[in-house]
């Protein structure tokens, strides 16, 4: 059991890096500006972001498709693709690599556990939470758009809010 004075305010929250962060943020300014280049010291300045970090991220996702950048005085970076096009998920992915809290429930780079008892058995009660906590993560940054992002739309979820009860989901 959890006390107040002690565990609690000693418990670290899951979070994700600070360059899925920052590159979230200079999202907001490139999707705000979708179709114009915009340097990266304005999206620094406005979204206080260390420059020399930044110039890291824009390229990640340059290479990766979602940017287009142009030189000169005129130039900067621009959001290639339509901001409704552009999940959440996608650009966490692209910036922190696979969003499974463990590789052995990971869609995208999966990795057996070489050190797990259960790695060889029908069922792992790891696994089974783990992918649940996975999928409701992928569930809610899969189904929000940048579009959606800076204009501050709520998006429902496609399914219900469930809990795991003895291996087996219960519907809240």
């Amino acid at each position: 059991m959890y006390t107040l004075s002690t565990d609690l305010v000693n418990i670290k929250p899951m979070k994700f890096s600070k360059k899925s962060e920052y590159g979230l943020r200079a999202l907001i300014e490139l999707t705000k500006h979708y179709g114009h280049p915009i340097t990266r010291q304005q999206i620094a300045d406005r979204q206080n972001v260390p420059v020399v970090f930044l110039e890291q991220i824009l390229l990640s996702l340059k290479h990766a498709g979602l940017l287009g950048s142009t030189r000169g005085v005129q130039g900067g970076y621009a959001l290639i693709k339509p901001p409704a096009k552009v999940t959440l998920g996608q650009v966490i992915r692209i910036l922190d690599g696979p969003l499974a809290p463990i590789a052995c429930v990971s869609k995208t780079a999966y990795q057996k556990c070489l050190d797990c008892p259960y790695a060889k058995k029908a069922y792992c009660p790891l696994q089974d939470v783990m992918g649940g906590v996975r999928n409701a993560i992928a569930d809610i940054l899969d189904n929000y758009s940048l579009e959606d992002f800076i204009s501050g739309v709520r998006r429902s979820r496609r399914s219900p809010v469930r809990r795991v009860t003895a291996g087996r989901y219960v519907e809240n």
